[in-house]
């Protein structure tokens, strides 16, 4: 069971048997009052993301979620396809439960494949990911009064802002968390 302090962002819990993953955390206290602890959790079966604050005696249970390799086969519709590493078992996951990772699938990446109760639930990306611009704007000379950035288009069709000087053709490195443009490859 985690306690209050124990809830950080990362974390995988359970509330009313479904696994939630802790994506913000703020602790707050006042004056006399017991701490508490605001949240943001992202339901790891149904993609819902909900706001739940905890007082300071609750406790959760630990959600006890597996990690496997997986690759990337394609997608089909609302539906992405996925082979395990290990068993070369093939499933799918709906587009609302891998949310925003979506946008950064390219047909035989490898990911973390997270499983509850022997039965996958989502995906994991790497950190990092390399992506090959394929649409850039000419940088105009000049134009740095907006802090000297663009929008690129890559590989899978994702928006990224990027620097002035990234071209069509380059390949960039984008931080898959953040959506951030990391380094030109």
């Amino acid at each position: 069971m985690l306690s209050l302090s124990d809830i950080k962002a990362g974390k995988k819990i359970i509330i009313d048997d479904q696994p939630y993953h802790v994506m913000t955390v703020q602790h707050s206290k006042m004056g006399r009052m017991g701490a508490v602890l605001r949240t943001k959790l992202k339901n790891l079966e149904t993609g819902a993301v909900i706001n739940k604050t905890f007082q300071g005696s609750d406790k959760v249970p630990e959600a006890e979620i597996d990690t496997k390799k997986a690759q990337y086969l394609y997608r089909d519709g609302d539906t992405f396809n996925f082979m395990d590493n290990e068993t070369y078992e093939q499933f799918e996951l709906d587009e609302k439960i891998i949310g925003d990772y979506a946008k950064y699938l390219k047909e035989g990446v490898e990911v973390g494949l997270l499983y509850f109760n022997d039965r996958p639930l989502n995906i994991e990306l790497p950190i990092k990911m390399v992506f090959e611009v394929t649409e850039a704007p000419p940088a105009v000379k000049g134009n740095t009064a907006d802090g000297g950035s663009k929008q690129v288009t890559i590989e899978t069709g994702a928006q990224i802002t990027t620097p002035l000087f990234i071209k069509t053709g380059d390949r960039i490195k984008v931080n898959t968390v953040t959506g951030e443009y990391a380094e030109r490859e």
